[in-house]
């Protein structure tokens, strides 16, 4: 199966094509740990979670390498830290930015585990790859590409010939259009800081600028060389990093000799109820806000893998709903055909457990999620345990199943009910239909909610539309419309 993926730098989908097909390498860009990780920040984990899964389903488990890094030395950092110092909080500033860092990693991992993504195979902390920071900046001052003034090294932008090859602007423009920084200790405004200063209550190390920290742009490019080598396969993140970071990143790398990413990709940003997520408009909450509202964290997952990662996402509570059904609807449907964790063994066991080469001919065309979960609506009809094999294939793929062991497949108990009842359901479900054919959404929603209440799920998969009781289901509340 080959993988195609959207390539940022050339603009345009082609074919990968990895270094070594034994050793396919990714480094995407981690969070900067001070606080919880708000819903969009999960897009890029989610987004990269799924190819490291389709890269490992090709390649092989053992042939993939997945790194992503954690930033613990930032300037929000340091005011967050500091902010709890003047609160009263016991210990040196160094001590309380330790002990935030490890607190946020931790609530980092606990809500991306939440969302089935799995761990990278490296998660690099900035702070343990100092020296090689050092080294690569005190190489660029050797070569001409940085200097060093006031304490600061920076980067000479317009040194570096194809600057702007990556986000298709000049350096000219980029100033036009950009917010930039104009300090004495620049040559250029364009240029970008590799190393400053740190006053001594603030964490800094020895260098031989004078103790200091290092720029956000050096961490990456130094973590990428160490763990993935001069050159790897595929680099990516959100696409507000495409400039400055990114675009940074490529030059220092460059400049330093190395060969850097053959493939950038870059995920569209994060909307809630069509507009852009923020605190000033309450539409901003954090991905332990919606585990601890009750969302689950594979509702989640498939809320944001509904919309293509090239394209913007709006989370909806609609689409939340919508995601909720879907996802129990399939389980449900598995649950009717005698479907358990231990036939999934088993069929893994017995070499069984195979995927849909149509669906995974989707994914494999840059990472189509949404047509992946098209076709398992398809899957879906399947009338066999056996048959239903690629659905539970697929959801497991895709991370919508972390552990089989964990999820209720035992078959319901017959219900016993009343002759009138079928009969009032199907109607139901049959003006249903109708109203929806007929857009008349008012009434349809009327109709679902009516069914939900009687604790009815109705699986509508291909155009036609199946029913069963619910672990709530209470046909007195029918009563009244034979």
């Amino acid at each position: 199966m080959t993988i195609t993926l959207h390539n940022t730098l050339t603009r345009k989908k082609e074919p990968f094509v990895p270094i070594d097909p034994a050793n396919v390498r990714m480094y995407l860009c981690g969070p900067t740990v001070y606080d919880r990780a708000h819903l969009g920040n999960a897009r890029p984990v989610l987004v990269f979670d799924v190819l490291y899964r389709l890269l490992r389903h090709t390649y092989g488990a053992d042939h993939v390498t997945y790194v992503r890094n954690f930033t613990d030395v930032d300037d929000k950092i340091n005011a967050t830290a500091l902010a709890h110092q003047q609160a009263g909080a016991p210990g040196t500033l160094e001590d309380l930015v330790a002990e935030r860092t490890d607190e946020t990693i931790a609530w980092y991992h606990a809500d991306m585990d939440a969302l089935g993504a799995l761990r990278p195979d490296h998660e690099p902390r900035a702070t343990e790859y100092i020296a090689q920071m050092v080294a690569m900046i005190d190489g660029l001052i050797k070569d001409g590409y940085a200097y060093e003034n006031e304490g600061h090294v920076l980067f000479r932008v317009r040194k570096y010939s194809e600057y702007g090859a990556l986000s298709g602007r000049s350096v000219d423009d980029m100033i036009a259009g950009a917010r930039v920084e104009v300090a004495p200790y620049k040559e250029d405004p364009m240029d970008f800081v590799l190393w400053k200063p740190s006053s001594d209550d603030l964490p800094g190390w020895d260098s031989p600028w004078g103790r200091g920290r290092p720029g956000w742009h050096i961490e990456c490019s130094a973590m990428a060389y160490e763990l993935l080598g001069d050159r790897f396969d595929i680099h990516g993140g959100g696409n507000d990093l495409q400039f400055p970071h990114h675009e940074n990143e490529i030059a220092q790398s460059k400049c330093a000799g190395h060969g850097f990413a053959n493939v950038w990709l870059h995920n569209e940003m994060l909307q809630v109820e069509g507009k852009k997520m923020s605190k000033s408009l309450g539409n901003f909450f954090t991905v332990r806000d919606l585990l601890e509202d009750g969302v689950p964290g594979e509702v989640i997952r498939f809320v944001m893998l509904a919309t293509h990662y090239r394209k913007p996402m709006d989370w909806t509570e609609k689409k939340r709903e919508e995601s909720s059904k879907t996802l129990m609807d399939w389980l449900h449907v598995l649950k009717k055909h005698g479907y358990t964790p231990k036939m999934v063994k088993q069929l893994k066991a017995e070499g069984q457990w195979s995927g849909d080469g149509e669906l995974l001919g989707t994914l494999s065309n840059d990472l189509n999620t949404p047509g992946a979960l098209a076709r398992m609506h398809v899957l879906a009809k399947a009338r066999t345990a056996e048959g239903l094999v690629p659905l539970a294939h697929a959801l497991e793929l895709l991370g919508l199943v972390a552990d089989w062991s964990l999820v209720d497949l035992t078959p319901s108990q017959d219900v016993k009910m009343a002759d009138w009842v079928p009969a009032v359901i199907d109607r139901l479900i049959e003006e249903r239909g109708a109203a929806r054919a007929a857009k008349n959404w008012g009434e349809a929603d009327r109709l679902r909610d009516l069914l939900n209440s009687a604790g009815v799920q109705v699986t509508d998969i291909g155009g036609s539309a199946t029913w069963a009781p619910g672990p709530d289901f209470d046909p007195a509340k029918l009563e009244g419309l034979t």
